[in-house]
């Protein structure tokens, strides 16, 4: 089975609404304005598709306005069932401070095709396209990993880019790959677009190396199974995560995900910039317009293409 391509269009439409309603609040030092204004327009876009959409990532496992929380329904729920994975702003910290790399995004499959991750953190590396199957391991360690790496792109180590989440939790990681002498690209927020940096013809790093989100890392899984490219991800869990983590169906605690752990059958995913980063140049107030520009992948179409358009104030 696949998802008809007409819904495509309907759902670049969703991310684009979310990213106008956030660009409202680019450079204004307020990140829970610039969340609920590009929340509101993404529920009111999906609840017009003739869907039955669940929620399966979202921002939260509680109704906790405005959040889209795991296990809303979505859609006039008549239709094609589907699993949504959801981040409708991906960097309100860049957004609230006019910084690059803030972008709505949303992932589709069919019922059952998405990986229901708690909101906890997971370990996680990605690469690239054109490598061999499983070449990576979170076991074997950053500099089996990196050494691996270099061999499978004929490359020295010192010329591999390696991006990194700027945080505290990630002093070993940095301080190996540091007497590696790689080049470490580091970014301060914004996992997802952190993790896909390594994708497309001259990516900016060869591999993103750091526990981020567990919902963040389901989105790339996503977008990684139409574009290409390798994520292995392992949950973070203290004991009160492993009962949420239970009620989603999730019993091994220790498991390593790769992509068809995370990702099964047709998905759409849709990245359209709030501020312009990576992905998509971000949305331009045009006076009477707003110019918004969307990266947009389907699987069983094989489609990848940037998409920009306009929409009347």
């Amino acid at each position: 089975m696949s998802i008809d391509k007409k819904f495509l269009k309907l759902f670049i439409k969703v991310t684009e609404k979310a990213a106008i309603g956030a660009s409202k609040f680019i450079g204004k030092k307020d990140k829970i304005a610039a969340d609920k204004g590009a929340v509101d327009p993404m529920r009111k876009e999906l609840n017009k598709i003739n869907m039955e959409g669940t929620v399966v990532i979202g921002e939260g496992e509680m109704d906790k306005a405005p959040m889209l929380y795991i296990g809303e329904k979505l859609g006039t729920l008549n239709g094609p069932k589907f699993d949504i994975a959801v981040d409708p702003l991906e960097g309100t910290k860049f957004t609230a401070n006019g910084e690059p790399n803030a972008f709505s995004v949303l992932a589709i499959s069919e019922r059952g095709g998405l990986l229901s991750a708690p909101d906890t953190y997971m370990e996680k590396i990605v690469i690239g396209s054109n490598l061999p199957n499983n070449l990576m391991d979170i076991d074997n360690g950053v500099e089996k990993n990196i050494r691996l790496l270099a061999d499978a792109k004929s490359k020295n180590i010192s010329d591999i880019n390696v991006c990194v989440l700027k945080r505290a939790r990630h002093h070993e990681i940095i301080r190996e790959l540091t007497s590696l002498n790689v080049k470490i690209n580091y970014i301060t927020d914004g996992d997802i677009a952190g993790a896909l940096s390594v994708i497309g013809d001259k990516p900016k790093n060869d591999i993103y190396y750091s526990t981020g989100g567990g919902p963040e890392g389901v989105i790339v899984a996503a977008a990684l199974s139409c574009f290409g490219g390798q994520i292995q991800g392992r949950l973070v869990l203290d004991n009160e995560e492993k009962l949420r983590a239970k009620k989603l169906g999730i019993t091994d605690f220790n498991r390593k995900y790769n992509i068809d752990d995370m990702v099964k059958g047709d998905v759409i995913f849709c990245a359209t910039g709030v501020t312009s980063g990576d992905l998509a140049s971000g949305v331009k107030d045009l006076g009477n317009e707003y110019e918004v520009n969307t990266f947009a992948l389907h699987k069983s179409e094989n489609t990848i293409k940037s998409v920009q358009n306009i929409y009347n104030k």
